[in-house]
């Protein structure tokens, strides 16, 4: 029997953002076994998603290593892929298309433009609306691709919560990509100090820190979230997520899955995009923009976060 194979690499937040649209064509396809090619950082949490049959992991090396190349098209070529759903829609997975998986009928971007329509164009519009005009061109019927379900996710971090809080919570979420500093509002170590100094204590302040985040953590005067000294998984974070009383996020991984499961909370935008086209926004989680991070003040955020502490 063929296979069909979605290709979607990272980052944290664009994966979460295609568990919709993976699990529309698991539920198309639900006699054909639907594998997923993505990045090593996330092979073992989505290898837990009930909508896919299995994880390819692919090492992304550079494009002139041709041993890696050669690995890569031997081990896709075993599964006998018969349609390819590249959610990824980059340079890349376009070398891949001509070049290592080539018998397959492909759904991108590309294939959902509409006769004379411009890629750029097509990449204006919001991520998700992407996704599902993507799909529906590939004859995919839609559900879930704006609906996000991530309840499959979800653990129990009791023993964590204890550790850390034992109470409601603030999370906050002051990291980013060294790439992409822009992303970054500057003064969360501020907002710590002013929410202690508001509420006497009253709510936990914590931070969830990646691998190369632990330091920046410590220096911030909030409860370091750790799991035996190691930065937590990704179910335990989307678990972290789900039971907070309230998120202050970067643009980031994290607040997308704050977004998905509509939390009570706030994502900070600066000029660099908007919320409206990674579609981030939802009933509780709500972007504040400006046109530059560091002009926005702690006492504005704290005035957008009081209603809901109060």
């Amino acid at each position: 029997m063929s296979n069909i194979l979605i290709i979607k690499h990272g980052s944290l937040g664009d994966l979460i953002q295609a568990n919709g649209a993976i699990k529309d064509i698991k539920k198309f396809y639900l006699n054909r076994k639907v594998f997923l090619l993505t990045s090593q950082p996330y092979a073992i949490f989505m290898s837990e998603c009930p909508y896919v049959d299995g994880v390819i992991i692919d090492k992304r090396l550079p494009r002139w290593n041709l041993f890696y190349l050669s690995n890569l098209k031997r081990i896709l070529s075993k599964y006998n892929f018969t349609k390819v759903f590249d959610l990824q829609n980059s340079s890349r997975t376009k070398f891949y298309k001509r070049f290592i998986i080539k018998n397959a009928e492909w759904s991108s971007s590309e294939t959902a433009l509409e006769l004379g329509q411009k890629k750029k164009d097509f990449d204006n519009h919001p991520v998700l609306d992407r996704m599902e005009i993507q799909l529906k061109k590939s004859g995919v019927e839609t559900e879930f691709v704006k609906n996000i379900d991530l309840s499959w996710a979800i653990t129990d971090i009791s023993r964590l919560i204890k550790q850390y809080a034992n109470s409601e919570y603030i999370l906050l979420f002051p990291f980013c990509s060294r790439k992409h500093k822009k992303k970054k509002w500057p003064f969360f170590k501020l907002l710590i100090s002013k929410l202690k100094q508001d509420y006497k204590n009253k709510y936990p302040i914590l931070v969830a820190p990646g691998p190369n985040e632990i330091k920046e953590a410590n220096d911030l005067n909030a409860k370091v979230v750790l799991d035996k000294n190691d930065p937590i998984n990704i179910k335990t974070l989307i678990s972290l997520i789900n039971n907070a009383k309230f998120i202050v996020a970067n643009d980031t991984g994290p607040a997308h899955i704050a977004s998905h499961l509509d939390k009570t909370g706030l994502v900070l935008f600066g000029s660099h995009t908007s919320a409206e086209k990674v579609s981030i926004e939802n009933f509780n989680f709500k972007a504040f923009t400006v046109d530059k991070l560091e002009n926005l003040s702690v006492e504005k955020v704290l005035l957008l976060m009081k209603p809901k502490l109060d």
